[in-house]
């Protein structure tokens, strides 16, 4: 019973079909070819080609296969032998084991370009037969199994070996660089030896894995191999890692012809923005002048030119990539083409409109702009949004579309760098005399530290109103003074100065006529500190 089943297993694994054609084996047969042959431990034997009445030679291949499988321990222990016969009108060679018929090499089984006889196909047959029964027998043998099982035990306590020398390697690198870094020994600068560090450490580890996982890929092949009831597992798997290392290297060898080109394209590319960018960056400087580029937009527009043109590269290069037929690669360029469709509808309004603020030079860095409720310094003029820097050093970001589509208040545009103007207002009623009013407006500006003195202080008045004058006082900040703090400081000085003249700074309302106009009697014009001019 016991050898019944050792044989069952041994035929499943044994006996399957390889390439050969004819009596001889040959390379990359054809499907039936494959079908029709027959080999032992992995090994093409015969290819069988005769027809006998109905039976096919895919059919013959399986009767062999029967009539192996009840073969015994003594059967194997009997060398194979040959019979010259006739059957079904031609010469034929019967293979036997211990006078027990197996199969049957008929003249019409070989092929005309092996240049071979029946007689010397037969033999090389019978020698191929006998060397891998000799083969088996001794595979069976305690002997072999014992070498096996300890060859199987020393690949064990070899990766066992590597596990732990993996496990301390990694520990000592990690201490080395934590030491490292504390005496602070590495030639690489302190704050990228820290970013850098950590990713060294998970590169070594991945390394490690990836030889580990391979390692025993490698191991559980080599020990399938050594025992004969698992043999055809480990060659399948062996089979496997080769056939895939070789389909690899085949894509690798095939793919360096595209993957040079597209390197060659990439290079030219990179030396075309590369000389765009040396001739934009004089135009940014003011050493070259063009027509149609203006230094405030050149930055933007050679990044504009520079994602053109490496579109346009990658455009031309894709063909050249390797596997950019495939049906992956397609379903993945799908993937990412809906996926800009569905998401950039918002970011595209946002990108135009921030492309509007550049090219129409609405507003540049550094300068102090109003919108809506916000009021500060411009710190960042993006693709996307606008970020400005208010008086309470917040920063706002606004989206470039609601710059675009809102009111734009710039204080500093036509001063080029010669500071803001900033502007106040007070209401004062009709009872005191507006001379005065503009008078103390412009003692208060005088005393106000970060105004340039220089230009004559603005007073307007902007309306009448039903019971009070509406004043307005522009001044002119000197460069780089906060508009904020200036105004603060301003305030406090116009209280001061109307405190100081016994002006009350309050816009009277009336329920009832006065019972005396509210004028201001000529003597009354020029109070002090209004002087009348000659």
């Amino acid at each position: 019973m016991i050898n019944a089943v050792k044989w069952l297993c041994c035929c499943l694994m044994l006996f399957t079909l390889q390439n050969a054609i004819g009596a001889e084996p040959r390379q990359s047969p054809s499907p039936q070819e494959h079908a029709r042959t027959l080999s032992l431990l992995n090994q093409p034997v015969v290819m069988l080609q005769a027809k006998f009445g109905l039976t096919t030679p895919e059919e013959r291949v399986k009767r062999i296969v029967t009539a192996l499988r009840k073969l015994n321990d003594n059967d194997l222990a009997q060398p194979v032998e040959t019979h010259d016969i006739t059957r079904y009108g031609q010469p034929a060679v019967l293979f036997s084991v211990n006078g027990k018929p197996f199969m049957l090499l008929a003249q019409g089984d070989l092929d005309e370009g092996d240049d071979l006889t029946l007689a010397q196909a037969a033999e090389r047959v019978r020698l191929r037969l006998d060397t891998l029964r000799q083969s088996l027998s001794e595979q069976y043998s305690s002997r072999y199994l014992l070498i096996s099982a300890g060859k199987s035990l020393l690949g064990v306590l070899m990766m066992c070996a590597f596990v732990l020398f993996a496990l301390r390697s990694h520990s000592w690198l990690k201490q080395r660089y934590a030491v490292r870094r504390t005496k602070q020994k590495s030639i690489i600068p302190g704050a990228l030896r820290a970013f850098l560090g950590p990713i060294e450490l998970r590169l070594y580890a991945i390394v490690l894995t990836a030889a580990f996982l391979m390692a025993f890929y490698l191991w559980v092949s080599w020990v399938l191999r050594l025992f004969p009831w698992t043999r055809i597992w480990g060659m399948e798997l062996g089979g496997y890692a080769a056939g895939l290392l070789q389909r690899l290297g085949l894509a690798i060898f095939s793919a360096l012809p595209g993957l040079l080109i597209v390197v060659v394209i990439f290079l030219i590319t990179a030396l075309v923005t590369r000389l765009l960018r040396l001739v934009l960056r004089r135009v940014e400087t003011g050493h070259l002048n063009l027509p149609g580029l203006h230094p405030d937009t050149v930055g933007v527009t050679r990044k504009l030119i520079s994602v053109v043109i490496w579109l346009f590269a990658l455009s031309a290069a894709y063909p050249f990539l390797p596997g950019a037929n495939s049906l992956a690669f397609k379903g993945i360029s799908v993937f990412f083409g809906l996926m800009l469709t569905l998401g950039s509808a918002g970011v595209m309004n946002h990108a135009m409109s921030g492309l509007v603020l550049t090219y129409s030079r609405a507003l540049r860095k550094g300068e102090v702009i109003r919108i809506a409720d916000h009021e500060g310094v411009v710190s960042e003029v993006g693709m996307l949004a606008t970020k400005i820097l208010t008086r309470e050093n917040y920063e706002v970001t606004v989206p470039n579309a609601v710059v675009v589509s809102g009111r734009i208040v710039n204080l500093s545009a036509t001063l080029k760098g010669e500071g803001v103007n900033m502007t106040t207002s007070v209401t004062i009623g009709y009872d005191t005399p507006w001379r005065q009013v503009e008078a103390m407006l412009e003692l208060a500006a005088s005393r106000t530290t970060g105004i340039n003195h220089d230009i004559t202080p603005l007073v307007r008045q902007l309306a009448l109103q039903d019971w009070y004058v509406m004043y307005e006082l522009q001044v002119r900040l000197r460069p780089g003074e906060s508009l904020a703090g200036v105004r603060s400081l301003l305030h406090g000085h116009i209280q001061d100065v109307f405190n100081e003249l016994g002006v009350q700074i309050m816009s009277p309302n009336f329920i009832s006529q006065p019972e005396q106009p509210i004028i201001v009697t000529k003597p009354n014009w020029f109070t002090p500190p209004a002087q009348e001019k000659e």
